[in-house]
């Protein structure tokens, strides 16, 4: 067997100017039923937090962290950067990998939860480009799904209590942790393990915080106004929690790897904006990012493939 020689991270893409906002968000839309006036939506919520997203940024940080990471127990390979839906395309990566010698590579693929999405696409792209950079493409050997993995769990508590560190010391105790994930057609959510790897990573991120209450919510719905998709959405949820009497909620974005644009501004902006509406304190934990437990995880992840 081909011994493993590099890492391949696989990530959504995000685009990097003002110019390349309608171009990508063009290239996410195809074959997909988006309504054209979603599309004109994304692209202003792009434009005001500053016009381009951080996740390529974040992700090549990520892989420069799990670099690192993987010297230090002396596995050193070298770590790449393939996206979906923007530069460097996933083609762009493993022709650039084919041409440094590279043939056999770890695939981490930076999605928590699966369904199809948000994972099986994923794979589906790979091979895509494999088979269109041809013969001599890396091979690529997938990593398991990690959302129940300690490590990330451990991330995410750590982001979690410094959001809680932020709610004023007397109302700390009561805030409402809400977990979001970005919300798919209800349709296709029976055929995936999404909702529960998304309850089980809550539940196991609350139980290091010993918080008994806590809410599901998904958010950044994007498809056809007909299809229904899974709810409740995150502005209906902290609704229902100001109803309940919530002074303070702390919305923890488990279901995302970065703070991008469904971060940035989907939580930031909107979620924001119904909270201090509903008379609510807004408080939000960042994603995992460069968090060096998730870093350490992704490091865990290419040593179960590297010693199988």
């Amino acid at each position: 067997m081909t011994p493993v020689d590099s890492v391949l991270l696989v990530a959504f893409g995000g685009p990097e100017r003002p110019e390349d906002i309608r171009p990508f968000l063009q290239i996410v839309a195809t074959g997909r039923p988006i309504p054209p006036a979603r599309l004109e939506d994304v692209a202003h919520h792009y434009e005001i937090i500053g016009g381009r997203s951080p996740l390529n940024a974040l992700t090549r940080r990520q892989g420069d962290a799990l670099a690192a990471a993987l010297a230090a127990r002396d596995r050193a390979l070298p770590v790449w950067v393939g996206m979906r839906n923007w530069h460097p395309f996933l083609h762009e990566t493993l022709a650039e990998m084919k041409d440094r010698g590279r043939r056999r590579a770890v695939g981490v693929i930076l999605s928590s939860l699966q369904t199809e999405a948000s994972w099986a696409r994923y794979v589906e792209d790979v091979a895509a480009a494999r088979e269109k950079v041809g013969p001599d493409a890396p091979e690529v050997v997938f990593a398991p799904p990690w959302a129940d993995h300690p490590r990330f769990v451990d991330a995410m508590a750590d982001r979690t209590r410094a959001a809680l560190d932020a709610v004023e010391p007397a109302r700390r105790a009561t805030a409402r942790l809400v977990f979001t994930a970005h919300s798919v057609p209800v349709a296709m959510a029976p055929g995936s393990p999404y909702a529960a790897q998304l309850a089980a990573a809550a539940r196991a991120i609350a139980g290091r915080l010993g918080r008994a209450a806590w809410t599901l919510a998904y958010q950044s719905r994007s498809g056809s106004p007909r299809d229904p998709w899974l709810e409740p959405d995150v502005s209906d949820a902290i609704r229902a929690l100001a109803r309940e009497g919530a002074r303070d909620v702390v919305v923890v974005p488990v279901g995302f790897v970065c703070d991008h644009v469904e971060v940035l501004y989907d939580l930031d902006v909107e979620a924001r904006r119904v909270a201090e509406a509903a008379g609510v304190a807004f408080h939000r934990a960042p994603a995992a990012n460069d968090h060096p437990d998730f870093i350490a995880m992704l490091a865990d992840l290419v040593d179960r493939v590297t010693e199988r």
